[in-house]
């Protein structure tokens, strides 16, 4: 093979690469590449035969095989608004996946970052596509132009209803205050997009029936804890103030009132870090460590780290553990900081292990491990 071959195939990451090692409180991790190739992948959900579903940033979604093979992408995806940090965002499987073959995405819809959610049928034959797609709800009052803090996920509860996280898109700061419109908000719908009757604000004038809680900034993280009784999200402050939060109906949580941040120019932003009806975090990072992606770890490959939560970090590129009593977090480990990667998403897979998204534009599956 000519040198200039083995150069390309360097550049562009073709062939496995060597599992690197990591130290831990629970011993050595190791950390092997599944899948690369990828567009800044944003999130992974596993499908019953432990393939992955993967979207990228740019509108695509693809199924991935368990060594790794990517599909090409899959046709029905609906057409997404791409610029900045924009574009194709969460995915998730329906609780009934098996039976239904139901998935939900949500992804910025216009040049305004409106976050769109659709409900679609996986077709998974020899040209996997989504069918049925159906909108089933679309953010109100983005202001028009800002392509910053308008990430979404999706958490589905027991009962099946659906939550979503909405940034506040670096609007006007008080809109996420303000129960007239979906910004800086968590919102609860369910499958097929209709309110529950039992929404915290339905019936009161002027405001978002699908609204759940309120006062978020950029929440890049939503899970349920393991008994699925507690909501748990993570979201960016500005310049420190990262937060994680136990999120509970009808609950303000302060942005932008209060907060542990100051604005990137390093003027003041917040009146106070407290504030009667606000809620306190049972977390925050300063200064930031950009939080995205989080999970819940049942504990069958590291049984001293059940119920921990996993949260992925795009500044700091590193994989936090917090050790969580309660509502409260009680300690905190960080992991894999030589690795040099932005962490976007984390799951826990049917084989125990930690699966992890590498955000930028060659982007990588990973599998962590314990080593043997």
């Amino acid at each position: 093979m000519s040198r200039s071959i083995i150069c390309l195939l360097c550049l562009f990451g073709a062939g496995p690469a060597a599992a690197q090692t990591f130290p831990s409180s629970a011993g050595d991790l190791v950390v092997e590449t599944v899948a690369r190739g990828l567009v800044n992948p944003w999130s992974l959900a596993f499908l019953p035969d432990a393939r992955m579903l993967v979207t990228e940033r740019p509108g695509r979604m693809r199924i991935v095989s368990r060594d790794g093979k990517l599909s090409p992408p899959l046709g029905g995806v609906p057409q997404v608004y791409a610029r900045g940090q924009a574009g194709l965002l969460d995915v998730t499987l329906d609780r009934d996946y098996a039976q239904n073959h139901t998935v939900y995405a949500c992804f910025n819809a216009d040049s305004t970052g409106a976050v769109a959610v659709v409900r679609a049928r996986l077709v998974d034959d020899e040209t996997p596509r989504l069918e049925q797609v159906e909108t089933i709800f679309r953010q109100a009052g983005p202001p028009a132009g800002n392509a910053a803090n308008l990430a979404c996920r999706i958490a589905q509860a027991g009962d099946r209803n659906l939550f979503v996280s909405l940034g506040d898109h670096f609007g006007p700061r008080d809109d996420a205050q303000t129960l007239g419109n979906h910004i800086g908000k968590i919102v609860r719908i369910r499958p097929d997009g209709t309110v529950p009757p039992d929404n915290p604000f339905v019936g009161r004038p002027g405001a978002k029936p699908e609204i759940w809680s309120y006062g978020h900034r950029n929440a890049e993280g939503l899970a349920f804890d393991l008994d699925g009784r507690r909501l748990w999200e993570q979201e960016h402050g500005p310049q420190g103030g990262d937060e994680i939060n136990v999120v509970e109906k009808g609950k303000n949580y302060g942005w932008p009132v209060i907060g542990f941040g100051i604005d990137y120019s390093g003027a003041k932003i917040h009146d106070s870090t407290e504030k009667p009806g606000m809620e306190q975090p049972a977390w925050h990072w300063t200064p930031s460590i950009a939080p995205s992606g989080m999970a819940f770890y049942d504990g069958r490959l590291w049984p001293a780290w059940r119920g921990n939560l996993f949260n992925g970090a795009l500044k700091f590129q590193m994989l936090v553990r917090l050790e969580i009593d309660g509502t409260r977090v009680t300690r905190e480990e960080r992991l894999l900081q030589g690795l040099r990667e932005r962490i976007r998403d984390v799951r826990e897979g049917p084989d125990g292990a930690l699966w992890l998204l590498t955000d930028n534009p060659s982007g990588r599956i990973l599998r962590v491990s314990p080593a043997k």
